[in-house]
């Protein structure tokens, strides 16, 4: 090989070897060096949505838990940090329908929140909006014939409603992780 060769290749390997300055995502600790415990005490519910709160608050206790190296409780005198949230709005919009039936196959829901961070031996608010907007699509029921299967999809036992609450918190946990 020439020395170009010889160049050019070793140009192309040192990225590989030298990390590119990527890490695990999800894994940062970015928060002040205090906080090392989170509080997060339920979710208020502002919508007539039954027990919405307690699926949205367990699910992101679950994501920070997974996702960041930080310890989570529920109580906020314990933390050093406390997440404080009200779930403004819930809505369900059909999006796709069945041709054959004209029932809907597929909802776009929506879920609206206040959002508030604070470091709790300082008061400094690490995280706020007023307008944090969760929004994905979600099939529901296949059986068509079933006229319950729109209602069906708020019920608490429903497998969507857990993955709406996994998706929102994942979405939430990243923007309070990224935005600080």
């Amino acid at each position: 090989m020439t020395g170009t060769r010889v160049f050019r290749a070793l140009m192309l390997t040192v990225p590989i070897f030298s990390g590119c300055g990527y890490h695990v995502a999800g894994r940062s600790a970015a928060l002040p060096k205090t906080v090392h415990v989170i509080a997060i005490p339920a979710l208020e519910n502002k919508t007539t949505s039954y027990r919405l709160e307690q699926k949205l608050t367990a699910a992101t206790v679950h994501e920070f838990l997974a996702k960041t190296p930080y310890r989570v409780v529920s109580n906020p005198e314990d933390g050093d940090a406390v997440l404080r949230g009200k779930v403004l709005s819930l809505e369900a919009v059909p999006l796709l329908f069945d041709t054959t039936t004209g029932r809907a196959t597929t909802m776009l829901i929506t879920v609206k929140c206040e959002v508030t961070f604070t470091e709790r031996s300082s008061q400094k608010v690490l995280y706020h909006t007023d307008d944090f907007i969760f929004r994905n699509q979600y099939e529901i029921s296949a059986d068509t014939t079933d006229p319950a299967a729109l209602t069906s999809f708020f019920d608490e036992q429903d497998p969507a409603l857990e993955r709406l609450a996994r998706d929102f918190a994942a979405r939430l946990v990243a923007a309070i992780m990224e935005n600080y």
